[in-house]
């Protein structure tokens, strides 16, 4: 439900005059669920625009042959039919503000928060508007879990946790009565785990081995089958969240080694890794705890720094983390000092990966955890016990 109050609080907050929402035929989808218009089963075919100022009364903007698609919102209406009619009811919205949020990213620094075309933005600036991001509006009305969500996530977590349980216990099974397994069978396994826990994933989880795990975004897939035997040194990613409307992701990457023994260039390597996650972790705590605003680029700096420290920089090619919500890779702050810099406040009820990988020629190591902020500014890391070792496996 759109609640006008919360929304002109954070409007004000934020120091603009206003937030002006815009939609065509769904490419802005943070608008279209800020105004609670995501879940329609029918979308707009027209232009419509929601402005929400600072105080006072919030003004809408729609086609004449779709007039009541905003109107279980707050405010007057004005419906337009041809473009000269739709650039004046812009400018009308505009009145009198001089700086407005919209989702935009200057030079498209953070591409999950610029929904808005160029063209609108030229529109709304022709009337004398600034325009400024909105990611830190968004993020309260977007990327803010409610009570059911975060407890889907922790279901998922229980669940994402358990699948690793079961894979390796796979493994296990059929190196001993076959002396491998494929990488798709281990796949494929972990699919029926999260369909016979009644959850859903957008794609299927990575299962390399070896060299594919040194590609962080490696397709698993018949093409590349490998088998994975004794000796063998696997990397599993895998991601789900429960079956159910406005449900949220839980994301987790562990690693293995089937064998007696951990090599030393498996474990140095996953030493560093797993100090890099923990230092991130500790960044968020520590800011938690003295109650010290956080941004996204922060936490990734000093996860990246131990990395760098250690001689890898150059094997790090990714972001620590990105936000979890509806969708994986959710609409909040990003742990981002490298691909962006992402300045977006990590705020209480969002999550967010902990990531941090090196990649080599013969191997890649990554360790992945989720951290949730609760409503009380607690930092939790969900997903189980902390991998602290690379597991092992011995047939």
């Amino acid at each position: 439900m759109f609640d006008l109050n919360a929304v002109q609080a954070a409007v004000r907050e934020s120091g603009v005059d206003g937030w002006l929402l815009y939609d065509f035929r769904g490419l802005n989808v943070l608008a279209q669920r800020v105004v609670g218009l995501a879940d329609k089963k029918s979308l707009l075919s027209r232009r419509w625009f929601y402005f929400v100022p600072a105080s006072g009364e919030p003004k809408k903007l729609v086609h004449a042959i779709e007039p009541a698609s905003l109107d279980h919102l707050a405010g007057s209406k004005t419906t337009y039919r041809r473009w000269q009619e739709l650039e004046a009811g812009v400018g009308a919205l505009l009145s009198g503000a001089k700086k407005v949020a919209m989702e935009y990213s200057p030079r498209n620094a953070n591409p999950y928060i610029s929904r808005v075309d160029a063209g609108t933005i030229e529109l709304v600036r022709s009337f004398g508007c600034e325009v400024v991001p909105s990611g830190d509006l968004i993020q309260l009305f977007e990327a803010v879990w409610d009570a059911d969500q975060e407890k889907s996530h922790f279901e998922a977590a229980k669940l994402c946790r358990a699948a690793y349980d079961i894979a390796f216990a796979f493994i296990a099974d059929e190196i001993k009565a076959k002396g491998k397994v494929m990488e798709t069978a281990v796949q494929a396994r972990i699919l029926k785990h999260f369909a016979d826990s009644g959850m859903t994933t957008y794609s299927p989880p990575i299962v390399g081995v070896g060299p594919h795990s040194g590609d962080p975004h490696f397709d698993t897939s018949p093409a590349t089958d490998t088998p994975i035997e004794k000796g063998s040194f696997v990397l599993i990613d895998l991601w789900a969240k429960m079956n159910r409307p406005r449900a949220v992701y839980a994301d987790y990457t562990r690693t293995v080694f089937i064998g007696d023994t951990v090599p030393e260039k498996y474990a140095k390597v996953f030493t560093v890794v797993a100090a890099a996650r923990d230092a991130g972790i500790t960044c968020v705590k520590d800011a938690f705890v003295a109650k010290r605003p956080l941004r996204g680029w922060e936490v990734d700096n000093a996860t990246r720094a131990v990395i760098e420290a250690a001689g890898y920089g150059e094997n790090y090619p990714h972001r620590t983390g990105h936000n979890i919500g509806q969708e994986v890779h959710g609409n909040g702050a990003h742990i981002d000092g490298l691909e962006t810099r992402d300045d977006r406040l990590i705020i209480p009820r969002t999550c967010f990966s902990i990531e941090p990988g090196i990649y080599l020629p013969e191997f890649g190591v990554r360790s992945e955890v989720d951290v949730f902020i609760d409503a009380a500014g607690t930092v939790h890391v969900t997903g189980g016990d902390l991998q602290t070792e690379i597991h092992r496996i011995v047939v």
